[in-house]
């Protein structure tokens, strides 16, 4: 669009506004009051909606990208995760909220200085004044800063997330919900467990890539042990063949063998890779079947056996009869 040329000059009355509306209406109309008026009824006006419809397109854009990251994140296998195993999408969706509020944060921040600008308000106060508060904030809220760092870097780092089980310290349970503060666990009594993320020393996760079941199976010294390896192995491979089982056990069974040499048992070891959190569903599975297979075999699982030494007390003396 070409400005006519009278407009390429600035009025001297509108050098202040240094507005183009202003110049056009004082071009056209020649009154000065009008002129200025018209800065503040059209001119700034549509220069704030003008930077607003910015800020949304171009907060749209970058939703649009972040969701284009997120889909090809979603849609990419991950090495040698199981198949089907919805752990990658959780972490892209949970990356792709948090970039989603940061770049809005930052756009419409943005958005709003220069609005201030555009009415005239000197943001250069503003915003040292942001940078001298930001700082007092910062020293002042130290822990509530290093919650927020703790969160991003565990949402970076793919550390938790939710539905998995995981062991915080003094929190042990199913995580319900990851802030970017709080983490929220709920343990097997029912009780939700708030930590913060900066509290957080280590995380013990049962629910990343795969898990195992591990059985140590107890059996009397009487027994043939390579007799109930043999048994083991069998039960095992039931299961890992078995068609309800299939997608839980991901690798073939293994009996590692003896394990402990207890006072009243030989404690025989098997082990199974299954997928996440289906650990304790499988080991229920083959307590299960060992028991009934045992019981076929008439293989005895031993009992606790302890001595118990009675004493006999020697007769008591009787009490001399009362004096008539």
């Amino acid at each position: 669009m070409l400005v006519p040329t009278p407009l390429l000059d600035m009025p001297t009355q509108c050098q202040e506004s240094d507005s183009w509306t202003c110049a056009a209406v004082f071009e056209w109309t020649g009154n000065e009051a009008l002129a200025r008026a018209a800065t503040w009824l059209i001119g700034k006006p549509t220069a704030i909606v003008a930077i607003l419809l910015g800020a949304l397109v171009v907060r749209w854009l970058a939703s649009k990208a972040v969701d284009r990251v997120v889909r090809r994140a979603t849609v990419a296998p991950a090495p040698g995760a199981r198949a089907g195993h919805t752990r990658r999408a959780q972490r892209a969706r949970s990356l792709g909220t948090l970039l989603k509020s940061i770049g809005t944060t930052v756009v419409f921040g943005i958005a709003f200085v220069m609005a201030l600008s555009e009415i005239g308000v000197d943001v250069a106060p503003i915003l040292a004044s942001a940078g001298v508060l930001g700082l007092a904030i910062g020293f002042g809220a130290q822990n509530l800063v290093k919650d927020f760092l703790s969160g991003v870097m565990m949402m970076i780092e793919d550390q938790y997330g939710v539905g998995d089980a995981v062991d915080l310290g003094e929190a042990v349970g199913t995580v319900e919900a990851v802030g970017l503060r709080v983490t929220r666990v709920r343990d097997v009594n029912g009780t939700v467990w708030y930590v913060r993320n900066g509290e957080i020393l280590r995380v013990g996760n049962q629910s990343q890539n795969w898990a195992r079941t591990v059985l140590d199976v107890n059996v009397g010294y009487g027994e043939d042990l390579v007799r109930v390896r043999r048994i083991l192995e069998e039960v095992a491979h039931g299961l890992w063949d078995d068609e309800d089982f299939r997608d839980l056990v991901i690798e073939e069974p293994e009996v590692w063998g003896v394990e402990n040499l207890g006072p009243d048992a030989v404690a025989v070891r098997v082990t199974l890779k299954t997928a996440p959190l289906e650990q304790w569903a499988v080991a229920r599975e083959m307590r299960q079947r060992i028991k009934a297979r045992f019981d076929h075999e008439g293989i005895v699982i031993p009992l606790p056996q302890r001595v118990v030494w009675h004493h006999d007390a020697p007769p008591r003396p009787a009490a001399p009869a009362a004096a008539e």
